[in-house]
């Protein structure tokens, strides 16, 4: 038996719309880590917005992984170790602060240590998108009278939210502006999140599997958002969930049901409990 690689977006994906892995999914998912297979979590969110799911998969006793803010960081579940990291450089943040302030946009970071003080560090306004982006990471947000001086490190990811009618031609600004130096995408209409050069959830894919045991063509990558496109291009087998953006369709090998049908549950019979021969 080849062993396998499932990888998971959580959003819209793993998760129903309650924000809840239904029996069923979860159900599939165990079968799949008991018979060999290796499951990782790819998130844009921060490492503790995915600590609920890691749990409730048992992770650490399966030997699972997190992919966490869009790439930047992967960690080894069972030895709570960092396996790859790469941060965005602080001499940045004071750039993308000052387009925001332009733009009007909202900006937020992450704490530096997330471990003893988990929060979302807000650094001009709150608005709906913030105040969504803190809630389903179930984390505080913080905010900053003196964001630049707080946030003197370097950071995994900035978040910037906009409108999300304006918030494509903002996100194309940045990226002719930062994009010798930083990666600027948007995983939801309303958010854009900016990350080290080289980050994005395919491109950190490739630099891990190796050294865990996997070829590209085991890889089974299930997405539906913006941020998901680059590894469902990458994958072995691309899937893309019932509810995924068309962008993300157009690029996908395979089209599951919606995450509020147990998709996943369908991508994990059908890719690797009982493989077509």
């Amino acid at each position: 038996m080849e062993k396998k690689l499932l990888v998971l977006d959580i959003d819209g994906t793993l998760v129903n719309n309650k924000k809840e892995i239904t029996p069923k999914t979860k159900e599939a998912i165990l079968q799949c880590m008991e018979e060999g297979h290796s499951v990782m979590i790819a998130s844009g969110r921060p490492t503790p917005g995915v600590q609920r799911y890691v749990d409730e998969l048992r992770l650490a006793e399966y030997g699972g992984y997190t992919l966490t803010y869009n790439g930047a960081r992967v960690q080894d579940c069972r030895s709570g170790k960092d396996i790859y990291e790469k941060k965005l450089s602080n001499a940045l943040l004071e750039k993308l602060y000052r387009y925001a302030e332009e733009k009007d946009l909202g900006i937020i970071t992450y704490d530096q240590d997330m471990t003893k003080n988990p929060q979302v560090l807000s650094g001009r306004r709150l608005d709906d998108w913030i105040r969504l982006e803190a809630r389903i990471n179930n984390l505080p947000v913080g905010e900053c009278e003196n964001f630049l001086d707080y946030v003197n490190y370097d950071i995994y990811k900035a978040l910037l939210t906009a409108d999300p009618e304006k918030s494509e031609g903002y996100m194309k600004e940045l990226q002719e502006i930062f994009g010798a130096k930083a990666n600027v995408m948007r995983s939801e209409a309303f958010f854009i999140e900016v990350t080290a050069r080289g980050i994005d959830k395919a491109r950190t894919l490739e630099r891990v599997i190796g050294p865990i045991g996997i070829t590209q063509s085991n890889t089974i990558c299930c997405g539906d958002a913006f941020n998901d496109i680059s590894m469902v291009k990458y994958a072995g087998v691309g899937v893309a969930m019932g509810n995924a953006k068309p962008e993300v369709k157009e690029v996908a090998d395979y089209i599951t049901a919606s995450n509020e049908e147990d998709g996943i549950a369908e991508v994990v019979e059908r890719f690797i409990l009982n493989p077509e021969e």
